[in-house]
């Protein structure tokens, strides 16, 4: 087990902005060969043309992101005190294997085929699967199979790469119970939003906690709570929690109106996935306190750009999108204040500024 402790954490934590870019990059890099370890391991159970363009797909997935939950979590890591190179190359590759099993099975379940400006899992095998002759709902259905089958594949990866990262036992055993914890509220968070979308009659508060327990939990709680456990420094365990949420929430209300009034060529993804899927996110519980309510309800489900675009328009005009712009704001700024106090304050205050800055 990598030990820091209270003195070697004060020590290591006078961190900037240069210091998130800085351990962006690092934990780009070992996260990256953590990764190339185990697709080529698992390159081994080889069964056929079949699983192995699953598996190449999954690979590209998984390596094609952002990398900013291995990022949060190497970067805390490191000012912690915290100096197992290996355990933490592999705890990276198990959050990246696990953000991939959770936004393949998310697209799956709002029915996108496109995920970062290009075919997702699904659309490549759908897509395969239509150029040999199939229909529409024979190639839907195989694209879903697909992505469905990768999704546990990495899911399961990421189990086994935790498990198997090099730290003693107890450090193992307490970093899989945080990793069980985010599935539980992942898995809560994406069955409320599909019911909220169902109901159209969320109130706010509702369709915030929903985005705390289906995004901010496995992406920011999680990677902090790791950072604090493996670098043995568990005392700030609370304030890192609480600041996660925070920041988790801001990171998904940016998302939602990215999701709304975004540039497709930008976000990567389709504008009118929220719609089309009826999605009570902050901006629709708003959006139903407003007069203009009735005048957004009706186009609720529709995959028609005309309809996206007097959505937007209402949803300016009823002073939607400026509310959650607002909460968005507020929701920073509190976080910001929880950990002004710590030694790793500067860091996470660059994270925070990180997120906004790149939201703007």
């Amino acid at each position: 087990m990598t030990k820091g402790t209270g003195a070697d954490a004060h020590t290591a934590c006078t961190a900037d902005d240069g210091d998130v870019a800085a351990a962006a990059a690092a934990a780009g890099s070992a996260t990256k060969t953590a990764l190339a370890r185990f697709f080529d391991a698992g390159a081994r159970h080889a069964a056929g043309p079949d699983h192995q363009q699953l598996w190449s797909a999954l690979a590209d997935v998984a390596s094609g992101g952002k990398g900013l939950r291995p990022a949060l979590f190497h970067s805390v890591y490191l000012a912690l005190g915290g100096d197992d190179e290996r355990a933490a190359a592999e705890v990276g590759a198990a959050l990246e294997l696990l953000h991939s099993a959770l936004v393949i099975h998310d697209d799956v379940i709002d029915g996108d085929t496109v995920r970062r400006g290009r075919p997702n899992v699904t659309g490549i095998f759908a897509d395969d699967s239509r150029a040999r002759g199939y229909d529409h709902d024979r190639a839907t259905h195989y694209g879903e199979t697909a992505a469905i089958l990768a999704g546990d594949l990495a899911l399961t990866g990421a189990v086994r790469v935790l498990a198997l990262c090099g730290a003693s036992q107890p450090t193992v055993a307490r970093m899989l119970d945080l990793l069980d914890r985010a599935l539980h509220l992942s898995a809560a968070g994406e069955l409320t939003d599909v019911r909220l979308s169902m109901d159209a009659d969320a109130e706010i508060a509702d369709a915030v906690d929903m985005e705390y327990q289906k995004t901010a939990v496995y992406s920011f709680e999680l990677p902090l709570q790791l950072a604090s456990v493996l670098a043995g420094v568990e005392e700030y365990e609370p304030p890192l929690v609480e600041f996660g949420r925070l920041l988790g929430v801001t990171y998904q209300l940016h998302d939602d109106l990215d999701g709304m009034f975004g540039d497709e060529a930008t976000i990567g993804k389709s504008v009118l996935t929220d719609l089309r899927g009826g999605k009570c996110t902050p901006l629709i519980a708003h959006a139903r306190t407003t007069t203009f309510w009735p005048r957004i309800r009706p186009y609720l489900g529709s995959a028609s750009p005309d309809a996206a675009a007097q959505v937007r328009a209402l949803l300016e005009q009823s002073g939607s999108r400026a509310y959650v712009e607002e909460l968005a704001q507020n929701l920073a700024a509190e976080a910001r204040a929880r950990v002004a106090d710590l030694p790793i304050g500067p860091l996470l205050q660059g994270w925070v500024r990180l997120i906004t800055e790149r939201a703007a």
